[in-house]
């Protein structure tokens, strides 16, 4: 297997339109690494310009240490599963599955053998003198995978190979997918505009914009502790309550109203409704910052309680299943917060929000910067 190393790539348009811009970045070998983003944020271009398919402007690729920047994709050692599959449609699943090793010439008994072997694999089995056309959407993205696993590449780049698949068959498809990934070892780069998907399959994420790295963590890391408003905007099945407030001066002149279980001072920010303890940063007292909590994050309660406080009322729950998503009006915002399906309270009803001071993050209102540097909250 192999990592990759990427170093200042920019890939430049002759439009003048910079869709990977300045980019570094380290993929560790065996690794499954996700290039999340929305569309036109770069990470497809990125993936075809490591597999050689788009011409890197600047920069370097680097591929089990070698640069592979100038090299032709075939001299690569990648291999590559498209969001189309693209399989040939005159041929059966056994010829597409092989048809790399066939371009090597590689003789046919052994050509023969990796088809048994890798349909195998990817439970195949009676499918190989089928063609495309009639197999299921599923059954064709695991021929493409079977035929990129033929190929024997030191790396797997995956471009949105799920996309294609009804809701059912992707779940189904990212269980297979990460267990396929771990026992093959291979270093896989997957590009994915569905954050869910990232989220569940990942080691770790390289979230873009605009052809630029916004955040690179676990996923654990960028769920609970978004570097900026983008991130924290685009990643989670609910949206992170973004709101305006204002540090209290409690939260820098010593008075901290609750003790941080790091060690970090906590103190407060003013917000429509009340307040919320939040992890001291380098915000000066009175500044105005973005306040950024997730609703999974938030206790819901229809009881007073002692301390900092957001109260409102309930406008609106949806039902998440085992979850209700509770917006909240605070003073003339909307606030969400999500609670088990038994305790969903009625439209109109007086609740109290209350947080954990580690889970309150607070964000430049100018920059969308994260202020907070306390070590993150992932538990």
């Amino acid at each position: 297997m192999a990592g990759i190393d990427i170093e200042g790539l920019a890939t430049v348009y002759p439009n003048g339109v910079r869709a990977v811009d300045g980019l570094d970045l380290t993929v560790a070998d065996g690794e499954f690494f996700a290039l999340l983003g929305p569309s036109g944020c770069g990470k497809t271009t990125l993936l075809r310009t490591i597999a050689g398919l788009e011409s890197a402007t600047e920069g370097t690729v680097r591929i089990d240490s070698a640069d592979v920047t100038r090299l032709e994709p075939g001299k690569r050692g990648v291999a590559m599963v498209f969001q189309d599959y693209a399989l040939f449609p005159h041929m059966t699943v056994s010829e597409n599955i092989t048809y790399p090793l066939k371009v090597r010439r590689v003789a046919p008994s052994t050509r023969a053998e990796v088809a048994e072997r890798t349909s195998g694999e990817l439970s195949l089995h009676g499918l190989l003198e089928r063609r495309p056309g009639q197999l299921s959407g599923g059954q064709q993205q695991r021929v493409a995978l079977a035929r990129a696993i033929a190929s024997e590449g030191k790396v797997l780049l995956l471009d949105e190979p799920l996309s294609n698949l009804d809701a059912r068959l992707r779940l189904e498809a990212r269980t297979f997918l990460k267990k396929l990934q771990k026992d093959l070892g291979i270093t896989t780069v997957f590009v994915t505009h569905d954050q869910a998907e990232a989220l569940a399959l990942a080691d770790r994420i390289a979230v873009m914009q605009d052809g630029k790295l916004r955040q690179l963590g676990s996923p654990r890391e960028v769920f609970a502790r978004p570097s900026n408003t983008f991130v924290a905007n685009f990643i989670g099945s609910t949206p992170m309550n973004l709101v305006p407030g204002v540090v209290s001066a409690s939260s820098i002149d010593g008075r901290p109203v609750d003790g941080g279980s790091n060690g970090s001072a906590v103190g407060a920010v003013s917000l429509a409704g009340g307040s919320l303890p939040a992890a001291t940063a380098s915000a000066p007292a009175g500044a105005e910052v973005t306040v950024g909590i997730r609703p999974e994050y938030l206790t819901l309660s229809t009881r007073d309680v002692s301390g900092p406080s957001l109260r409102g009322s309930v406008v609106v729950a949806e039902n998440l299943g085992t979850m209700s998503l509770v917006s909240v009006d605070c003073d003339g915002t909307l606030i969400g917060v999500t609670v088990p399906e038994e305790d969903e309270p009625a439209p109109g009803t007086p609740v109290v929000l209350t947080a954990s001071a580690q889970r309150v993050l607070l964000y430049d209102k100018e920059s969308g910067e994260l202020l907070a540097r306390q070590p993150a909250v992932v538990g």
